[in-house]
């Protein structure tokens, strides 16, 4: 049974080497990859992950169709893509409604790129219809390497969705805020809220990762590499490294996303 890494990207091949060469110089950091389809198939069978949850995000309302249309182009045993739907979309709901529609487990939001805050009233609406269809939303968490530190998905704002909105699948991505872990461990661990684990590594000690994991629950735990942006093998090896016991390993890097998107009735493989 092979580990699935729930949050990576990839564009288009027409789209890969700009968007990533951009990417790079805003945000001061090296993709691990081209950034195409073929590219990350590389990646995990050097990684040893079996399937990739493939994140998208939609900086304009426009994108939706386009995105969507890849998305389903894109689809196999083992890339499992999230379209994206933008804040400002006047068919917001919907597109939520043709995403379920086509089989997709959910969507995946960026409160920096699409220029919103997590608990904008406006978004109130989009929480109700994800929670009632059962769609997972991945959310980009904390602050972000390329933009100035404001706080808009924070964890103080994730504690407050998820209390207020208990039937949404929230995935917090970089363990629940990337650097912002002090409010993380005081607002998020020990509650039923997903976190997703990349960036964790890499910036903060061993340590306190490992005690931050350990103090969790168990099945809200998603092992996450933000490939190409992280290098796979890597950050599962450094998973790996923190000395965890073996059976939350496990659940972390495979049983926990094969549970999840079960049960959302999505193809998972065996």
């Amino acid at each position: 049974m092979g580990h699935i890494d729930f949050h990576t990207h990839a564009f288009p091949d027409a789209l890969a080497l700009r968007a990533i060469s951009s990417l790079e110089v805003s945000g001061n950091i090296r993709a691990y990859g081209e950034g195409t389809i073929q590219s990350l198939l590389a990646s995990m069978d050097a990684a040893g992950i079996e399937q990739s949850v493939l994140c998208s995000i939609a900086t304009r309302p426009g994108q939706f169709a386009d995105i969507l249309q890849w998305s389903l182009a894109i689809r196999s045993d083992r890339i499992i893509p999230l379209p994206s739907v933008h804040p400002q979309d006047e068919q917001l709901l919907e597109h939520v409604q043709l995403v379920h529609a086509q089989g997709f487990a959910g969507i995946k939001m960026h409160s920096y790129y699409q220029n919103y805050f997590l608990d904008d009233p406006a978004l109130f609406p989009l929480y109700d219809i994800l929670g009632e269809l059962g769609m997972l939303l991945v959310i980009h968490a904390g602050y972000d390497i390329a933009f100035p530190r404001e706080r808009r998905a924070d964890p103080a704002r994730i504690d407050w969705i998820t209390r207020r909105w208990p039937k949404l699948k929230l995935i917090a991505t970089h363990v629940g805020g990337w650097e912002e872990w002090d409010e993380v461990e005081r607002l998020l661990i020990g509650r039923p809220v997903y976190l997703e684990l990349s960036f964790g590594a890499d910036f903060m000690p061993a340590e306190r990762l490992k005690r931050l994991l350990l103090a969790h629950p168990q099945e809200y735990l998603l092992f996450g590499s933000d490939s190409p942006w992280t290098d796979q093998k890597k950050s599962l090896e450094a998973l790996r490294n923190l000395d965890l016991p073996q059976n939350l390993f496990e659940r972390i890097t495979s049983g926990n996303a094969r549970r999840l998107l079960r049960s959302l009735g999505r193809h998972c493989q065996s």
